[in-house]
C-alpha cells in the first residue's frame, strides 16, 4: 500500500466506528512552552484527555504531523525519521479496552477495511504491573489479545515476562511460543511525567499495549536478524531489527493522589498512536521504511547507487524541512529555525557527495508538495515559497563550506585537528562535524571526537540554561502579560491588513511576556515610518475603545462566511474556536457581529476587553525575514 492509501483506510475505518476525523495540528505547538515541536499525536489533545470538552465529540481520529529533533542523529538506519505522521484514535471517556484492542487488530489484519497484515506476524506487549505502587498487571488486555489471536487461528500462548536491565533475556525469556509479552513501567506505562514514581499528584496515566510487526528471523539476504549481543532470545522490544513497533494503545485510567497512591479516573480515556510510515512499511513487508512510496518517489531525483545512509538522511531531512517551512518556520540561528537550518545543511552536505544533476532540489521539493497536497494542501499552495527557502539555504551553505575550508586548512597545519578546533569550526563558521571528520579522514589527519562532543555538550547545557523560561511555542506561557500581548497580536494583524492591504497573511508568531513578534507575507518591501505610525494608531485606538473580546464555537463554514482570519490552505475541523474583537453590544445573532474589528480562528487565551491591555502599543522593530516575508516586533508601554 501507499502512504496515502493507509491513511485514508485508517480514516474510513474509524469514521465507520463513529469517530470524527479532525485535522492535524501544526508542527509548531500552540500554548505549550515545554517543547519546540509537536512530537506526538497526543500532544495537541492533552487538554481534552484531561477533561476539557472537544467540539467534535468524544470519539476522534486523526493523522498528526510530528517532528522529533532528538532523533536527527539516528537517521540513516532503516527505521528512524525526524518527521513522521502519527495515526491516532481517541476515546474521551467513551469506549475502553474491550472495544479498542479488537478495533486495532481488525484495522491491521482485515484485508477489505484495513491493512491486511498477516496476524501470525503480529506480537503484542502489555503492562506487567508495578509492585512499588501496587498497580496490578493488565490481565484484561491479555485475555482480549488471546481471544483475538485465537479467532485468527494463531496461538496467543501465555504471556512472557521480559525482565529489563542487566538480567534482560538471560536465557529465560524471549520467543518461547507466546505472542504476548509483559513489560514493566519502563516500557508499558504512559504518563507525561514518566514512570509512576515520578508522577506528581493529580497527574493521569495508565498502562499501554503495543503492537509489533515481525519481519522474520532472517533478512532478504538470508542473514539472521538477531544479534547475539542482545541475548540468547529475541523478543518484541529487542533492538536487533527483527521487530518494528507499529502501534500503541494507552489506557489512561489512573490518577496519582496526594498521598502517593493511585486511584481510578472518573473519565477513562484511550489514546492510540500508530506510525503511518511504519505501518506502510509493514504493509509492503519491508523493514526499511525508506522503501515506502514517498521516499521512492523522492529518490528519483538522486543518482542511483549512492551511499544508502547518505541517501536516507537527504530524503528524511528534506521532507522534514519542507513540512517545517510549510508550517511557517524559516531557517535561523535560534529555536525551531536553527533545527530547520541544521536539517537543510546536513542534507546539503551529504548531497554534495552524491553529485546529483542540476535541478534535483527543486524536483524533490515539488515531489513532496504534490504528493501530500490532498492531506496538506498548504504545502502545494506555498510550493514556490518553500522552494525558495530551501534553495537559498543550500546556496548559503555552499558559501559557508568555502569559508570553513579556509579555516580548516589553518587549523590542520600542525598535522592534527583538536576537538576544540572542530567545535569552533561548527559554532563560528557553521562547518558541520561530519564534514570536518570526513576531510580529516581523507587526509589521514586525526581529530578528537570526544573533545568535540565534550565542547558541544557544554555549549548545549549553557544554551538550555540561558533559554530556560523563554518562548518555545506559540505562547511562552499563560501569564497576564502574555495574554495581553496575544490579544494585541490580533489587533496588529488587522491593522497591518488595513494599512498594507488584505494580502497580508500571518506566517508565524512568537509571544512572550515582554513582547510580541508577528511574521507576515508582504511583497512591498520595508514599511515606511508613515505606515508604521498608521498601524500603531489603529491598534491603540482599538485598545482605547475597550472592545469586547468574545470566544465562540461554530461550524467552520459559518466562521469562514463571517470572514474569520485563518491560515490559507490549512485544514480545520468541522467546528472551530473563533475569537472576535468588537463591536460593542453585538452577539452572534446580531448582524453587527460581522462588523467586528477582528475575527480569527484561535484557541486563546485572551483578555475579555481590549482595555485590559492597559498601555500604548509601539512597533519596536520591522525587518525582512526572507523574500516576501517580513517581521514586526511590538511592545506595550505603560
Amino acid at each position: 500500500m501507499t502512504l496515502n492509501e493507509v491513511r485514508e483506510r485508517f480514516f474510513a475505518f474509524y469514521k465507520e466506528h463513529g469517530h470524527a476525523i479532525i485535522p492535524s495540528a501544526r508542527l509548531v505547538p500552540e500554548n505549550d512552552p515545554t517543547t519546540l515541536f509537536t512530537g506526538s499525536g497526543m500532544q495537541p489533545l492533552v487538554p481534552y484527555l484531561l477533561g476539557a470538552e472537544h467540539p467534535e465529540g468524544r470519539r476522534l481520529a486523526d493523522s498528526q504531523k510530528s517532528f522529533r529533533a532528538e532523533d536527527i542523529n539516528e537517521v540513516g538506519d532503516n527505521r528512524h525519521t525526524t518527521f513522521f505522521e502519527m495515526l491516532g484514535n481517541w476515546s474521551l471517556g467513551d469506549y475502553f479496552k474491550e472495544e479498542q484492542l479488537p478495533w486495532v487488530f481488525e484495522f491491521l489484519t482485515d484485508t477489505e477495511k484495513g491493512i491486511g497484515l498477516d496476524p501470525s506476524r503480529l506480537y503484542v506487549t502489555v503492562f506487567a504491573g508495578d509492585d512499588a505502587t501496587g498497580i496490578p498487571a493488565d490481565e484484561e488486555s491479555v485475555a482480549i489479545w488471546k481471544k483475538l489471536f485465537g479467532e485468527k487461528g494463531v496461538d496467543g500462548g501465555d504471556p512472557k515476562y521480559v525482565r529489563l536491565g542487566s538480567e534482560e533475556n538471560g536465557g529465560k525469556t524471549g520467543m518461547q511460543g507466546g505472542r504476548i509479552f509483559s513489560y514493566d513501567v519502563k516500557k508499558n506505562w504512559w504518563s507525561r511525567a514518566g514512570v509512576p514514581s515520578k508522577m506528581p499528584a493529580g497527574e493521569p496515566g495508565g498502562p499501554d499495549s503495543e503492537v509489533f510487526y515481525d519481519f522474520g528471523e532472517r533478512d532478504a539476504a538470508g542473514n539472521p536478524r538477531h544479534d547475539v549481543r542482545f541475548g540468547d532470545h529475541c523478543h518484541p522490544n529487542c533492538d536487533c531489527g527483527r521487530f518494528l513497533e507499529i502501534g500503541n494503545s494507552v489506557f489512561m485510567e489512573y490518577k496519582k493522589s496526594d498521598d502517593g497512591t493511585f486511584e481510578k479516573l472518573a473519565q477513562r480515556n484511550v489514546d492510540f498512536g500508530g506510525g503511518l510510515e511504519r505501518i506502510t512499511a509493514a504493509s509492503i513487508g519491508d523493514s526499511d521504511i525508506f522503501a515506502i512510496d514517498i521516499f521512492r518517489k523522492m529518490s528519483e531525483a538522486l543518482p542511483a547507487g549512492g551511499d544508502v545512509r547518505k541517501v536516507r538522511i537527504i530524503l528524511d531531512h528534506l521532507r522534514g524541512a519542507i513540512f517545517l517551512i510549510g508550517d511557517g518556520i524559516l531557517p535561523s540561528n535560534k529555536g525551531q529555525g536553527y533545527m530547520l537550518r541544521k536539517l537543510l545543511r546536513r542534507a546539503a552536505l551529504f548531497s554534495d557527495a552524491l553529485k546529483p544533476e542540476a535541478g534535483w532540489l527543486e524536483m524533490m521539493v515539488g515531489t513532496v508538495c504534490v504528493y501530500y497536497k490532498e492531506q496538506y494542501p498548504d504545502l502545494d499552495v506555498r510550493r514556490a515559497e518553500i522552494t525558495r527557502a530551501v534553495t537559498d539555504e543550500f546556496r548559503k551553505f555552499g558559501a559557508t563550506v568555502k569559508d570553513g575550508l579556509k579555516e580548516f586548512e589553518k587549523r590542520a597545519r600542525g598535522g592534527a585537528v583538536t576537538g576544540t578546533d572542530a567545535f569552533d569550526l561548527y559554532q563560528s563558521y557553521g562547518f558541520p562535524w561530519e564534514l570536518t571528520q570526513e576531510i580529516a579522514t581523507e587526509r589521514g589527519i586525526p581529530v578528537d571526537k570526544s573533545e568535540f562532543e565534550s565542547e558541544f555538550t557544554k555549549h548545549r547545557d549553557l544554551s538550555r540554561t540561558a533559554s530556560a523560561g523563554t518562548f518555545k511555542g506559540g505562547l511562552a506561557d499563560a501569564s497576564a502579560e502574555t495574554t495581553r500581548l496575544h490579544t494585541t497580536h490580533h489587533l496588529l494583524l488587522k491593522a497591518l491588513q488595513t494599512v498594507l492591504g488584505p494580502q497580508v497573511k500571518q506566517r508565524g508568531s512568537n509571544i512572550t511576556a515582554e513582547r510580541l513578534r508577528l511574521d507576515f507575507s508582504y511583497d512591498g518591501g520595508r514599511m515606511t515610518d508613515e505606515q508604521k505610525a498608521a498601524v500603531e494608531t489603529i491598534v491603540n485606538d482599538a485598545i482605547k475603545e475597550d472592545l469586547p473580546v468574545t470566544r465562540s464555537e461554530m461550524p467552520r463554514e459559518e466562521a469562514e462566511k463571517l470572514g474569520a482570519e485563518h491560515e490559507f490552505g490549512q485544514k480545520y475541523p468541522e467546528r472551530v474556536s473563533v475569537y472576535s474583537i468588537g463591536p460593542k453590544g453585538a452577539t452572534l445573532a446580531d448582524p453587527k457581529f460581522a462588523e467586528a474589528f477582528s475575527i480569527e480562528f484561535c484557541g486563546g487565551p485572551h483578555v475579555t476587553h481590549t482595555g485590559e491591555i492597559g498601555g500604548t502599543f509601539r512597533i519596536a522593530k520591522e525587518e525582512a525575514v526572507s523574500a516576501g516575508i517580513r517581521r514586526v516586533r511590538g511592545v506595550i508601554e505603560k
